[in-house]
């Protein structure tokens, strides 16, 4: 396979040792928005982030050693953690939770579906990933989709709280998240074992996460429930350590800008989802969103380079 750098193959997403982790975390992480809404009524967001990340974390790091990959990482290595850490398992997941708090989470995971931009664009920037019209036009058409999608959820599900400070939270959320998926697949990223470099990477989040909970929400708020704890686990196992090792993967393999649209499957899955446990209602606005989504992966994902 090609470099991303110099462009995937245009069909690549079909071979299917990159299709199935693409679907695999797509199931996954779309079931995870509306498991995330459990998480952030009883306990403070940040404290429900460190928690996650918590669990996480040791499990990311027997990964690792069940996989018999080297934790030693170097100094670049651990500056390259350290930035994933801050930016991808603190920042990302710390807007997106508090993003919930003022937006529903349909509206959120919609949003998310833009990814793809900030990723074409940060690759291009710091990778040298090139951009072409074809990706671009695929952009613009799904992202009118989510725009029909997003006008749906708001009609659906009138907002409270601060519309613009949710919005201005999940939009941090977008560019941490691309941030991280960018820079992990540098020179340096790309040397070290992905397990090894999301344990220290998970490890370095969980120290921010809770030094950011420790000063904004006080000391740690420990609930009962067990259906907290198991949202949690969920969240730490199946959509954290499960799902980022083969997303970052794909990245690597396709490109930041590719990868990016899973998040309009994510979209997809997260409202049928919805459908099934909320009664979510399709309307012609929804399926036109839908398809329109869809259909701008298929155009940019046929592009030769992104």
């Amino acid at each position: 396979m090609s470099n991303p750098a110099n462009g995937a193959p245009p069909h690549a997403l079909l071979r299917l040792r990159i299709a199935l982790p693409f679907l695999i975390v797509a199931l996954i992480w779309g079931s995870t928005w509306y498991v995330i809404t459990g998480q952030i009524h009883d306990v403070p967001p940040s404290w429900s982030v460190a928690y996650r990340f918590a669990i996480a974390t040791p499990a990311m790091f027997v990964v690792a050693l069940a996989m018999r990959r080297s934790l030693v990482v170097g100094r670049a290595g651990h500056l390259l953690a350290l930035a994933v850490g801050l930016t991808q398992f603190c920042g990302n997941f710390n807007f997106v939770y508090r993003a919930e708090l003022h937006l529903t989470s349909g509206v959120v995971a919609v949003m998310f579906g833009m990814l793809m931009v900030p990723n074409a664009l940060f690759g291009r920037w710091l990778l040298g990933q090139q951009v072409t019209p074809r990706f671009l036009a695929g952009s613009a058409v799904a992202i009118a989709g989510i725009a029909l999608l997003l006008l749906h959820e708001a009609r659906l599900s009138p907002l409270g709280g601060s519309v613009l400070l949710g919005v201005a939270l999940a939009v941090g959320g977008i560019l941490s998240a691309s941030i991280a998926n960018v820079i992990q697949a540098n020179e340096t990223g790309r040397a070290l074992p992905m397990a090894s470099l999301l344990a220290w990477s998970m490890l370095y989040g969980t120290g921010f996460d809770v030094a950011i909970a420790w000063i904004l929400a006080g000391p740690p708020v420990i609930p009962a429930a067990p259906a907290f704890w198991a949202g949690t686990v969920w969240l730490a196992i199946a959509g954290s350590v499960v799902t980022f090792p083969l997303y970052y993967t794909i990245v690597r393999q396709i490109g930041a800008g590719r990868a990016a649209y899973n998040g309009v499957l994510v979209i997809v899955v997260a409202m049928l989802i919805s459908t099934l446990v909320e009664g979510y209602a399709w309307s012609p606005l929804a399926v036109a969103g839908a398809v329109l989504g869809l259909g701008g992966m298929i155009i940019a994902l046929r592009a030769r380079h992104v």
